[in-house]
């Protein structure tokens, strides 16, 4: 059993190193540009402060610091997302160690995530679903922990990890309600020490400065939030009975390849299923994958809510362990170069799909001409005014890319009116307002502005987009 499992985690450091290594060269060969939420980060991470418009901070604070360290090389951000998504691998092959003896099976676990696509062809989008993952993971890794070692330290870590989730995505909070479910069902059942409140304390402590942005900000991230779920046109067949349905069609077909996966490496598949409410790690497992889909489900259908794909994404992280944890008897050895087979496939398929998918489409956000438009835009600046580029006016992805893009490394914001941002420097300062493609008579008010004596500046066209160049000038 020892060579098995020094053999299982030789297996598993080759696999997560080429998952990372391939997962960052795909893009970062095939792209022209940084996908729009990364941009958007990006954006966000210029002028840090404790949420933003659309986020709370967590995923800006992530990029930031690639950038201080490498700039803006693109493949570095692809990277970073990589390392969101193989450390969230690992973190789930160490939980896997409570519930999974076999050190194969452990293996298998992590495998099955490769038939789920929001752990590979939609990675290197670095955003605030894959920021989430990990914390995902390390929360339920060490709630666990706690439950089962009743240490302090354990449930401290526990908070620590499940405010860094909500300080990447408020949807973190679908995890942490199922997990005060599970901590309902334990509480009646006399199953729970109240050591577990501890965790209140580092959970708080980190929220705080958010907590206080929120209330400053007027909770401007909740009303961005209830507007993404399309709530505002009411319709009652459509936002509470075909929204809700599409979400559960949606989430069958994401699951297919999945268990096509499973199927090959069980024995004759006859689903017998007994819940043993005995049995504590099942009821985790249960807990940690289903109520948190139940709970988005019912969101939908007595909101009516239209729940983006793409939001499910940390949603699945520990089905593999769940599904081997019940089926781990059915696990058949002899099965397993089938398993291996399908899961090379997937692995391979998925990165030269999305190469191909990112080289011949040529519509994408990823092909937008970012460098050559801030190029042309420095130009621009260069010929009329001294000194550099400081500040950046748009929205995230015009405005977001010339932040990024430029040397100097403006600072962004959304827009003139921000109270953060006082327009009166506007004319002693290196600023670049743009609107980005817009009618003519919009591109025609915007330029009459930018002429004028209150912003004194140079207007230009560049690709369709337009730009507002103003500064100290030239004598």
């Amino acid at each position: 059993m020892l060579a098995k499992k020094k053999d299982v985690n030789k297996i598993l450091t080759f696999f997560l190193f080429s998952h990372l290594i391939i997962w960052t060269l795909a893009p970062g060969l095939s792209n022209n540009n940084l996908p729009l939420d990364t941009i958007e980060a990006l954006a966000w991470g210029s002028n840090l402060d404790w949420g933003f418009n659309k986020h709370p901070p967590l995923s800006a604070l992530a990029v930031e610091i690639f950038y201080r360290i490498f700039g803006n090389n693109d493949w570095v951000y692809y990277f970073l997302s990589q390392i969101f998504v193989v450390s969230t691998f690992f973190i789930i092959f160490e939980f896997s160690k409570y519930f999974l003896k076999n050190p194969i099976h452990r293996l298998i676990s992590v495998f099955l995530l490769e038939g789920i696509y929001f752990y590979n062809f939609t990675t290197p989008e670095f955003n605030v679903n894959v920021c989430q993952l990990p914390f995902w993971a390390l929360s339920v890794l060490y709630c666990w922990k706690g439950l089962k070692d009743n240490k302090i330290i354990d449930w401290l870590l526990f908070g620590l990890f499940a405010a860094l989730g909500i300080l990447s995505k408020y949807l973190f909070i679908y995890l942490l309600v199922a997990i005060d479910i599970f901590f309902i069902y334990l509480l009646i059942n006399k199953k729970i020490n109240y050591k577990c409140l501890v965790s209140l304390l580092t959970f708080f402590i980190i929220l705080i400065p958010h907590i206080i942005w929120l209330s400053n900000n007027d909770y401007i991230t909740f009303t961005y939030a209830l507007h993404r779920t399309g709530t505002e046109e009411f319709d009652f067949f459509k936002n509470h009975l075909l929204n809700p349905l599409t979400f559960l069609g949606k989430q069958i077909g994401i699951l297919i390849p999945f268990f096509v996966m499973f199927l090959f490496i069980i024995s004759k598949f006859k689903f017998k299923f007994k819940l043993n409410f005995k049995d504590k790690k099942l009821l985790y497992l249960l807990a940690v994958n289903f109520l948190p889909l139940i709970l988005m489900f019912f969101t939908s259908m007595f909101m009516g809510a239209k729940i983006r794909t793409m939001w499910m994404t940390p949603f699945y992280i520990f089905s593999g362990v769940l599904f081997i944890y019940i089926f781990e008897s059915k696990v058949k050895m002899i099965k397993l170069k089938y398993f291996i087979s399908t899961f090379l496939i997937i692995f391979i398929f998925s990165p030269i799909a999305y190469y191909y998918i990112s080289i011949t489409k040529t519509d994408k956000r990823t092909d937008y001409s970012g460098k050559e438009i801030a190029y042309q835009v420095q130009k621009k600046f260069d010929e009329d005014f001294i000194g550099k580029i400081v500040w950046v006016v748009g929205d995230e992805w015009h405005g977001g890319n010339l932040s990024y893009h430029l040397a100097s490394r403006p600072k962004w914001h959304y827009i003139l009116s921000d109270k953060n941002f006082d327009s009166k420097h506007l004319s002693s300062v290196g600023v670049v307002t743009t609107i980005g493609i817009a009618s003519d008579e919009i591109s025609k008010k915007f330029s009459n502005l930018c002429e004028s004596k209150k912003m004194n500046g140079k207007f230009h066209t560049i690709e369709r987009i337009s730009f507002c160049i103003n500064g100290v000038e030239k004598k």
